[in-house]
């Protein structure tokens, strides 16, 4: 079958009442996930995609996409159990840091360039699609949505891990928000981190939406060690700050640090900070 781009059902009432321009805003968040190096962050997160490819069964043979796949860490995963794995993302030089991981690791891995909201695949091209920390950033949820249906198999698997709401990483995207507030209408990443919202997006074409919430530490010498890390390598902390003046670095400085600070459980002697994530595995209904 053609392809064709597809809303999920369900998603009608999932859409903000104001359209923003959906076009300019993937056009920033692809400069900022290309700014830094944020393969420098993404390896520590490999956790995550092989909790999550345990969690969706991914077994040798299948046909599995990693959709906006950054440097790989569901990819690895998936190829770890023999999959045959089809790796994308729109940011070039991320899928060439997951290249070198496969290479490194000699995990044979196809890499495509390919936005969320219109992959280059035909209908029912893949058993499974997988995405850590990924599509949940797409500004057109109900398109994303629609696109992981449309190249999966009937019965076949979505499988998402997506940070939540009331997370570390949940509060800094609303401290983050405070100080460079997002474009009108954009629907927050956020809501794909809440089982309510997963079932109103992807509706009745999903037969089966199986959570679990589940915690990933950030482990660093310090809260300013942190900081540094992630305002140089981070697309989206380095963005925000560049945005500002040095009176509105400080006082996001500041407030980040503050932040850091509440969610430490190592008292001081270095910095961990667990992070609430929602892990999904939606089954695409058969017929």
């Amino acid at each position: 079958m053609d392809k064709t781009t597809q809303s999920a059902p369900g998603a009608a009432t999932a859409r903000s009442a104001a359209q923003p321009d959906y076009a300019a805003i993937k056009s920033r968040q692809q400069a900022a996930w290309a700014s830094g190096d944020f393969a420098i962050i993404g390896v520590t997160l490999q956790i995550v995609g092989e909790t999550l490819a345990e969690m969706a069964d991914i077994r040798a043979g299948e046909t599995v996409i990693d959709v906006a796949a950054g440097n790989g860490n569901a990819t690895l995963a998936a190829a770890h159990r023999l999959a045959r794995v089809t790796s994308t993302d729109y940011v070039p030089a991320l899928l060439e840091k997951g290249r070198a991981r496969a290479a490194a690791e000699g995990l044979d891995v196809e890499f495509r360039v390919a936005d969320a909201e219109n992959l280059p695949f035909q209908d029912g091209s893949f058993d499974v699609a997988v995405s850590t920390f990924g599509v949940m950033f797409a500004p057109d949820h109900a398109r994303c949505a629609g696109e992981l249906l449309r190249v999966v198999r009937a019965g076949g698997r979505i499988a998402l891990s997506s940070w939540t709401p009331d997370s570390f990483v949940g509060q800094l995207f609303k401290v983050i928000g405070k100080a460079v507030p997002p474009p009108a209408g954009l629907m927050s990443p956020l809501l794909w981190g809440t089982e309510a919202y997963l079932g109103e997006l992807f509706g009745d074409a999903a037969a089966d939406i199986r959570t679990a919430r589940r915690n990933f530490a950030f482990r660093y010498t310090s809260a300013s060690h942190w900081l540094q890390v992630f305002r140089d390598f981070y697309g989206p902390v380095n963005k925000a700050f560049a945005a500002l003046d040095g009176h509105g670095q400080a006082l996001l400085e500041h407030d980040i640090l503050e932040l850091l600070g509440w969610f430490n459980t190592a008292d001081g002697a270095s910095l961990v900070v667990p992070s609430e994530y929602l892990d999904a595995v939606i089954v695409k209904r058969s017929a």
